[in-house]
């Protein structure tokens, strides 16, 4: 077998990988990592209430503004002790780190459902598989920017496949907090009849929420009763960077559709396609297809999406490969389309053809090609029903209760 072959050198092709990336990335001193640089700099306002009235004026579109929660800022101020470069260097291992460890997860919720022990086949292919995801878009874009991204997934993965109902609910609640878009994870909790766990995370969420306050006051009151809901303090909306459905759609129609009736008929397209695919998903008792089900849904549905936010394209990947791709070519013609829409620069591509991002009308063939990621995440939600009854393997809701993917996690790893 051709991967069984490749898998040999999964360590060798990790480091390749790493050493190619470190020699693209050159000296810290170098690295810009933009946003990482607004946590930085900004967090320390928190103290003087000031979070959200300093901005960063060193980019040549707009000044960069805080738009976190105060829970982020007062999160991010250990960061903020540490001298720049060692923050830079910190937060790229630490993001690497997040990275295989998200291809670890999801490679052993696949190898749960299938009841295969982990072994070290899993860890090579985890090894093969962090070292191809790197230079996937999503990834590559979230540590050129210090994005928060692969620390928040990582978070909010390891909390939603939690067998602990406290601690599932309250990593969830925590990751809402920092920022708000992990609070559609809430969603899986409610699907899988984890009630205690919904509970949890809205009570975690309002920790962060009360520990805001007591840190700033002002800041707190000034962000949830007015910044809240402000897409257009976090960037361009049309900007082709932007992949949710208000961005596809405001490029497509030359102006920014906010909340109008296009929006909301896709968003009650997408709700459709969401709910059948996470019926077919708990049937099956495939905890990986809901996860990620439920994801796709709230980068759709969220007012922004920026491109480096689809990194949960990657434990997508990994499950229609070690899936639903096994049945048939369906899924192998799906897990192909995701590689090359993230591994082309495509939406890089996009960005440069702009004349600038706060331009929404552009020709129709850029209109089109910059509905890449939410076109490809409404044709996944829609297949994947189809993908989760060709798996034969399957358990059905009608054979019993289903053992899950993470209690045979628990298992396999011991």
């Amino acid at each position: 077998m051709a991967e069984r072959k490749l898998l040999r050198f999964a360590p060798l092709v990790l480091l390749l990988s790493l050493g190619r990336y470190a020699w693209v990335l050159g000296s810290p001193d170098g690295w810009g990592m933009i946003d990482l640089k607004v946590y930085w700099t900004l967090a320390p306002n928190l103290l003087s209430d000031q979070l959200y009235t300093i901005d960063m004026p060193f980019t040549a579109d707009f000044p960069l503004p805080f738009t976190y929660p105060p829970f982020a800022a007062l999160v991010f101020i250990p960061l903020s002790w540490l001298p720049w470069l060692a923050a830079r260097i910190v937060w790229q291992l630490l993001s690497l780190v997040c990275l295989w460890w998200l291809v670890r997860t999801a490679l052993k919720l696949v190898a749960a459902r299938s009841e295969q022990p982990w072994d070290a086949t899993w860890s090579r292919r985890a090894m093969l598989w962090t070292a191809l995801a790197l230079w996937c878009e999503p990834v590559r874009k979230t540590l050129d920017f210090g994005q928060i991204n692969l620390v928040l997934i990582a978070g909010v993965f390891a909390a939603m496949v939690a067998s602990r109902q406290a601690v599932a609910g309250l990593g969830v609640g925590v990751a809402a907090g920092l920022k708000l878009t992990p609070a559609i994870s809430s969603l899986y909790f409610l699907v899988t009849r984890r009630f205690a766990a919904a509970a949890w995370s809205a009570g975690g969420f309002a920790l962060t929420a009360a520990l805001g306050f007591l840190a700033s006051p002002a800041d707190s009151w000034r962000y949830w009763f007015d910044l809240l809901g402000a897409a257009d303090r976090v960037g361009p909306v049309g900007s082709a960077i932007n992949q949710s459905l208000r961005g596809a759609l405001s490029r497509s129609l030359g102006h920014d559709v906010g909340t109008s009736w296009p929006w909301l008929l896709a968003v009650v397209v997408s709700a459709v396609l969401t709910g059948f695919a996470l019926r077919a998903a708990v049937r099956a008792g495939d905890t990986l297809a809901t996860v990620v089900a439920v994801q796709l849904f709230g980068l759709l549905f969220s007012p922004i999406s920026w491109s480096h936010h689809w990194v949960w394209v990657v434990p997508l990947v990994l499950w229609i490969c070690y899936g639903a791709a096994r049945r048939g070519p369906l899924g192998w013609s799906l897990a192909a389309a995701w590689v090359v829409a993230t591994g082309t620069d495509l939406i890089t591509y996009l960005i440069d053809q702009q004349p600038s991002i706060w331009e929404i009308p552009r020709p129709w063939p850029l209109a089109v090609l910059g509905w890449c990621y939410p076109l490809l995440a409404l044709i996944t939600l829609a297949v994947l029903p189809r993908l989760l009854r060709a798996d034969t393997g399957a358990p059905r809701q009608d054979d019993g209760p289903p053992l899950t993917e993470t209690s045979k996690a628990g298992r396999n790893a011991g």
